[in-house]
């Protein structure tokens, strides 16, 4: 093992991953143990399979700066490495690692990842939670999926054997190479992950091959539900799915037309785009490194009159909270294409995605159905369209994408329940209910009959 070149690809992180520690000159043996414990379940938890406790290493600047650390020490009158592997269990092969950088000495604990059950020191199991070590007892959610991963009982884009076996990557090359970054052909298949521990080409080598056997389609409808005519479907891939990607983000160009207000004439008139195109890029970016892809199906983009969907498959994984998901603190649902996106600058750790379309659109943007996430993004027309309105006229108060939400499902649906709108909103009842006050008292919806038997009729 490369220590050297182990250490500085962690450096190079933005900031700790769950699998991994800095400390300069820190030791405190029992916690330590604790830390080892947490460290391991967490390389299964993430799908690698070791993590590391790094000593030379500021943790925030990630600066090489050395360390005096002792890893022969005794404690108790015992040689620490036996104290540490007699208290955890099941055994794991862990070992202390030296080098030297830029004149420098680091210290790498390498910790293999749990297997079968997680590693426990003195009886009790830990886990990372974002930077900080916790008993696994306490995150029950984790706990369950940290099982369900060990027992095999979870397939990512890692493990799960690809459809086809007969793969060709000339377009990964081609791609890496637009980047400049030279693949190698000899390791490029072990250094990306392309196959599975059976040898077979996983899933993820499919979505980078030549042939991804999924393609992004964008289809636009007339009007303000799936009911309405059907303009046209554009389907991008079945290519590299890098490509593909590419391909989809170019196409936004044609969609965000540039309008112009004519109503007065002025010398100089301001010039509108249809929606945001950074919120859009983030949206598409997110949906496709974020789609649970071992459900065997693509992210799906409908553009509507007054909005564009952009649909990610799966749901927020059990490490994510709804809180970190919209401050943007990326909890990766496919770990080794996030890492490839991360090198090939398509994404970044700082985790600004959800942020940026939050800034621009609005927490209620995001929709979280049962397996599904749904960007909306409005579409700001300064013209109308038809008989549609992009923005309503007159003393009506504009819709946010929520509003315009509740407004589709009420054409979808006539007799839709506030708590079918609460299931589907993923906000609380009385957040419907205020909601639909406002829609009310503002002409856009009316109530038909009573509560129980009525329906909802939209007033466009």
């Amino acid at each position: 093992m490369n220590i050297e070149k182990l250490v500085l690809d962690l450096c190079a992180y933005g900031d700790e991953q769950e699998w991994f520690e800095f400390k300069e000159n820190w030791f405190q043996p029992e916690v330590l143990g604790e830390y080892v414990s947490a460290l391991s379940n967490a390389a299964a938890f993430h799908y690698k399979a070791q993590a590391y406790f790094v000593w030379g290493v500021n943790d925030e600047t990630h600066e090489v700066v050395g360390t005096t650390f002792n890893q022969y020490g005794d404690y108790n009158k015992e040689p620490y490495q036996n104290f540490l592997a007699r208290n955890l269990s099941p055994s794991i092969n862990f070992s202390f690692e030296e080098a030297v950088i830029d004149d420098k000495r680091v210290v790498v604990l390498v910790i293999p990842a749990a297997e079968e059950i997680p590693t426990a020191f003195k009886e009790k199991r830990y886990i990372r939670i974002g930077s900080s070590k916790a008993n696994l007892k306490d995150y029950p959610k984790r706990e369950i999926q940290l099982f369900k991963i060990l027992d095999g009982r979870v397939e990512t884009i890692e493990t799960l054997a690809a459809k086809y076996q007969e793969l060709t990557f000339s377009k990964l090359f081609g791609y890496y190479g637009s980047k400049g970054i030279v693949l190698n052909e000899k390791t490029f298949e072990k250094n990306l992950g392309l196959r599975n521990k059976n040898g077979e080409y996983n899933l993820l080598a499919q979505l980078l091959s030549d042939n991804s056997h999924f393609p992004l389609r964008v289809s636009i409808f007339e009007g303000k539900t799936k009911g309405s005519n059907l303009f046209s479907v554009r389907e991008f891939g079945n290519n590299c799915l890098l490509y593909t990607l590419d391909e989809v983000l170019r196409y936004a160009d044609v969609l965000n037309l540039i309008q112009t207000d004519e109503s007065e004439r002025v010398v100089e008139r301001p010039e509108t785009p249809l929606f945001d195109n950074k919120a859009f890029r983030e949206a598409i970016i997110n949906a496709v490194l974020h789609n649970l892809w071992v459900s065997g199906n693509e992210p799906m983009i409908s553009v509507f009159s007054d909005r564009i969907e952009i649909l990610s498959r799966g749901t927020l994984p059990p490490a994510q909270t709804m809180e970190g998901f919209f401050l943007g603190e990326s909890v990766p649902v496919n770990e080794k294409l996030s890492e490839i996106f991360l090198q090939l600058h398509i994404s970044e750790k700082s985790g600004r995605g959800v942020p940026k379309i939050i800034e621009t659109y609005g927490k209620e943007a995001f929709t979280f159905r049962e397996n599904s996430i749904v960007v909306t993004i409005p579409l700001h027309r300064i013209k109308k369209v038809g008989n549609k309105v992009g923005n309503k006229v007159g003393n009506k108060k504009g819709l946010n994408a929520r509003r315009q939400r509740i407004i589709t499902e009420m054409r979808d649906n006539p007799n839709i329940t506030t708590s079918e709108l609460h299931q589907i909103l993923g906000i609380s009842e009385t957040a419907v209910e205020n909601n639909l006050t406002f829609l009310k008292e503002n002409g856009y919806v009316e109530r038909v009959g009573s509560k129980k038997t009525g329906y909802w009729k939209v007033l466009e």
